[in-house]
Formats: C-alpha cells, structure tokens, sequence
C-alpha cells in the first residue's frame, strides 16, 4: 500500500528506524540517485540518470540563462520576477544537488547505523517512539512533496492561462510566440523539467530535516535509559557498569552518525544560507507589485516553500542542542554514590563528552541556528526597503 506507512504502525509489528527513510529514498530512486546493485537494469537506469540531471540540474539553470541573452526585453516586469525567483533559486539547488549526490554514500552509512541503535530498544515506550518517529518522517516527505509540488502545477496553470509559458526558458527548437499550440507545448515541457527539479530541491531539504528527526528520538532514548541507571536494586554492580557503558557506546553511536551526515548538512545549509535573503526578497516583490491573482497565489506558495528550506531544520538545530543539555542533566542526576571507582570513572568520562553538545556549522562559518536563520532571512528586507525608497516598481511599471 503506497500511504501505509504515513499511519502508526501497532506495536505487533516490527519498525526499524530506517523506516523513516522509506519515502525519502524512494524518492531518491524515482529521480535517479539510487541505482540497482547488478543487472542489465543498472545501465537502463544510468540513462535514467543522466537524463534527469542533464534537464534538472544543468539544462533548468541554464536556460534561464540563455531566454535572459536572447529575449530579455519580452518579459514583462512580473514575468521576469517570477523567472529571477527561480532561477536563482535553481543555481542553488542545482548546487545541493551535486553535494548530496556525491557524498550520498554518507546519508546510506549514517542510515544504516541506526540498526545498532535500535537493538537497545527493546521496551514497549522506546518501540512506541521508534514508531511515531517513523510516521513522522516519511509525513515530512509526503507534506514537503505536495508543497513544492503545488508550486509547479500553480505557477504553470497561471502563466499558461495569462498567455505565456511559465519561465520563459531557452528553447532552441520551438517558439512559444507561434501559435497556441506552441504555447501549451513549451509550458507542458517547462511544468516536467520544473517538477523534476522541485523534486530535487524537496529532496536537497527534506533529508536533513529526516535525519535530525531521527537523531533527536535516539537522543531522547538515551535520555530515558541514563535515567534509569542505578535505579534496580537487585541489579549487581557489574550489571550496573555493563548498562552504563552500553549508554556510552550509545552515544558514541550518535556522535559517528552526526559525524557522517555533518559535511552534507553543511554544504547544503550554507548554499540555502547564501541565498534565502535574495530569493526571498524577490518573491515579496513580486508578490506586493507586480502580481495579480493567480502569480500572487503562485508567488506565495514559492515563499512558504522556501521558508521551508530552512527554518524547520534550524529549529530542531536549536532542539538538539536542548536534548545535549538533557543528557548531561540526566547524567547528574545519577546516583553514583557507593557505584564504585570503575564506575564512577566511567561517568565522569561520559558526562564530559556529553557536554559538548552536538552542533553543525554551515560552510563552516555560521552555526545552523534559528537566529543565524533569521539574520541571513533579513536580507530580503532590506533588498524591499532598496526597492521602495528608490522607487524602482513604479519606474519597472511606467515603462
């Protein structure tokens, strides 16, 4: 059933925390990322591949680049917003893209290394989250998906019904000025290679967000086990020490599995960095002076889809660093009095290294947080402010 899993599976039944995943990488494998391990289905798939990047990533930013050399004086002041937004916006994933794809190996490792975390779960309450985590997950895909979706199928019916092609972008083979038919032509090929690429930036945002979701259950998991240590007084003290250093190894767990996935999140996080104040800034001029209903409705579905690019990942940034604080609270909490030195050794090692919480850099240079999300966002105010103090939308108007 191809929505199963978007509904809690009951406890009966088995759930792995790769199950959150599920969508995402099938996604992966729609839009050509994930070949086949052996077979004549491999090659096949290769064409696959290349034809989706060739259109996507490389032909989509392209060609705005090309309609902007030969036709820039047929765009009118809206239709060239709404291109600019896009192209832009196209750069960077383009950009996303190519740094996921070629450390996808990372996502496939850090996945994998989930399944000698969930061996710990092992009660009905830690089965219970692996199973809500997993719902989750693959529901953030299926919302992203529709979302940026939507923009392409909004942004194609309006131009198409306003009497041009959604982009504009460079065509050597058909004009879309020579007749209706060309016209709906261009647009349907423009609304493919636009739905590809919305499904490669879905792609470029989503996982990060899937793999903090799932990092930060695990975390709270370890939480609720060092709460439990030393708590059963007929367990013996080496049982005791065993269940402490399998918390340990839990952690160092999660530390190689942040370590994996942090170079991908990085690249991709700053790229979005460097361009969510221009893209965004665009759009809300586009949208306060030069839409009408239907590129106003489109607009607005481009701006909530990149709001969506960044702040939900910056906000659980912000939640993992909450959890880090939790298991060093927890491990204070612990009665560690009369556990012995071997144990007591072993704790103090553990707290300090739980003590340096798990955080992610963008590019290296700025923390991913909500606040240096915020700072960077604000650029698109300041581009509004250019716009109205220098009068620049009533001058694109009166031309």
């Amino acid at each position: 059933m191809l929505f199963r899993l978007i509904k809690q599976a009951p406890l009966t039944e088995k759930v792995a925390s790769q199950d959150g995943f599920i969508y995402l990488y099938r996604v992966m494998q729609f839009i050509g990322w994930i070949p086949p391990k052996e077979g004549l289905l491999r090659y096949v798939y290769f064409c696959w591949t290349l034809m989706t990047f060739g259109l996507c990533t490389f032909y989509m930013p392209l060609g705005f680049l090309g309609s902007y050399i030969t036709q820039i004086k047929l765009f009118s002041p809206g239709e060239f917003l709404t291109s600019l937004q896009v192209c832009i916006n196209a750069y960077g994933c383009s950009t996303k893209v190519i740094i996921i794809y070629s450390q996808l190996w990372r996502l496939i490792k850090a996945r994998e290394l989930l399944d000698k975390l969930d061996v710990r779960c092992t009660s009905f309450e830690e089965r219970e989250k692996i199973h809500r985590i997993v719902t989750h997950c693959n529901h953030v895909v299926l919302i992203f998906a529709i979302i940026y979706c939507s923009y392409g199928v909004s942004s194609y019916l309006s131009s198409v019904l306003s009497g041009h092609p959604p982009y504009q972008l460079y065509n050597p083979f058909l004009d879309w000025h020579d007749g209706t038919l060309n016209l709906w032509i261009v647009s349907t090929f423009e609304l493919m290679v636009v739905m590809g690429t919305a499904v490669q930036n879905m792609l470029s945002d989503t996982y990060s967000l899937v793999y903090r979701l799932i990092l930060r259950t695990h975390l709270e998991l370890l939480n609720g086990r060092i709460s439990k240590l030393r708590t059963n007084p007929e367990m013996t003290q080496d049982e005791n020490y065993e269940e402490l250093v399998n918390c340990v190894l839990d952690h160092k767990l999660i530390l190689e599995y942040c370590a994996l996935i942090r170079p991908v999140i990085s690249g991709t996080i700053f790229t979005q960095f460097l361009l969510i104040g221009v893209v965004l800034g665009i759009a809300l001029i586009n949208l306060l002076f030069f839409s009408d209903v239907w590129t106003g409705l489109a607009c607005t579905v481009f701006i909530v889809a990149i709001l969506l690019q960044t702040f939900p990942f910056c906000y659980i940034c912000n939640l993992v660093v909450d959890d880090c604080e939790a298991l060093a609270h927890a491990i204070f909490q612990i009665n560690w009095v009369g556990s012995g030195s071997r144990y007591q050794s072993t704790l103090f090692y553990f707290l300090h290294n739980v003590q340096q919480p798990i955080v992610f850099i963008a590019g290296g240079i700025l923390p991913i947080t909500v606040s240096s999300n915020i700072s960077v966002a604000k650029l698109a105010f300041t581009v509004i402010t250019i716009v109205k103090e220098m009068n620049i939308a009533d001058r694109f108007k009166t031309e």
